[in-house]
């Protein structure tokens, strides 16, 4: 058996798909099962059984025996939430009780974190964990991810193998559901289907031109094969920076949208909203040497063929992997 939580949602849905690929069947898939919407994603894929969030632990009392593996990419992901209850509950204290668990029944873990967790990358984007304690979040969100990373690696008792993965701006099929929070591609794709035309935030910066603010963009297929080759590897413990290692702009990002459509690019410039002006990233790009080191070695997907696929064999046909 493996556990995925955050079954129902975006990338753990993909991760489903790509374990029935492998043919893993005997998945059991956690999450609040209450959106039919989300639900949706789960359409089609082979799973042993549905355990609701609250009820894992005491599913897990009973049939820990059986589990092989634990994927835990299950959490509040909203950045616009402020409620810092909600992320302590959800974010950090679930995911102790996820950790206290793999510990006890010696399941090995790979669990969810977040670029969010560096900030305006003051100290930039290495994965190394002598700093991640002087890391400076931007929001509740990004505090709750770096309080479970900080959390674990303080802990004695650990899972024999264990894998916090960073995850840079991730983007791909299954995201329908995310409405505000869905990927810019998801954001701009909406954009030129209405109106041919995509906004983007104009530049308030003298060192960079409108549009040309850059992040890591990572295609989530390429996220999940390395999920996989860390339940294959099961050594190295550590956490791990998951991007490409090569930040694309925004305007790249908009042209390869109208690409993938057969368009000619119409970008327009808007302001960035005041109250989101000064924390707005300019630049994000992962360090990837540590997760290389280890050796994966498998080449990720480029910004133009990532969106290519995921327009045009998911977005323009409303499918799901």
């Amino acid at each position: 058996m493996i556990i995925v939580t955050g079954a129902a949602g975006f990338i753990g849905s993909c991760l489903i798909q790509k374990l029935n690929e492998l043919k893993f069947r005997y998945i059991i898939a956690v999450d609040d099962f209450s959106s039919e919407e989300k639900n949706l994603n789960l359409e089609g894929k082979s799973i042993m059984t549905r355990v609701d969030r609250k009820d894992l632990f005491t599913w897990l009392e009973k049939n820990n025996r059986e589990v092989e593996f634990f994927f835990h990419i299950g959490a509040r992901t909203d950045t616009t939430e402020f409620d810092t209850k909600i992320f302590d509950e959800l974010n950090v204290d679930y995911s102790k009780k996820v950790w206290e668990s793999c510990v006890a029944y010696q399941i090995p873990l790979v669990y969810a974190s977040s670029a969010a967790t560096y900030g305006l990358g003051e100290i930039g984007y290495e994965d190394n964990e002598t700093t991640i304690s002087s890391l400076k979040p931007l929001n509740p969100y990004g505090d709750s991810k770096n309080n479970f990373d900080i959390w674990a690696l303080k802990q004695e008792k650990k899972p024999f193998f264990f894998a916090g993965l960073k995850f840079f701006n991730v983007y791909g099929p299954n995201e329908y559901h995310k409405g505000r929070m869905a990927s810019v591609i998801w954001h701009a794709y909406q954009q030129i289907k209405s109106n041919g035309s995509l906004k983007l935030f104009k530049s308030h910066r003298d060192d960079y031109q409108d549009g040309e603010q850059m992040r890591d963009f990572i295609y989530v297929k390429d996220l999940i094969d390395v999920c996989v080759f860390l339940m294959e590897h099961r050594k190295n413990s550590g956490i791990y920076n998951l991007g490409t290692g090569k930040a694309r702009s925004f305007n790249d990002l908009g042209k390869a949208t109208f690409m993938a459509l057969g368009l000619e690019p119409k970008i327009n410039y808007i302001d960035t909203p005041v109250d989101i002006r000064d924390k707005y990233q300019y630049y994000t790009e992962a360090t990837m040497e540590k997760l290389r080191g280890i050796g994966y070695d498998k080449d990720f997907t480029s910004l133009e063929e990532g969106v290519k696929d995921y327009v045009q064999n998911y977005l323009v046909k409303r499918l799901y992997y």
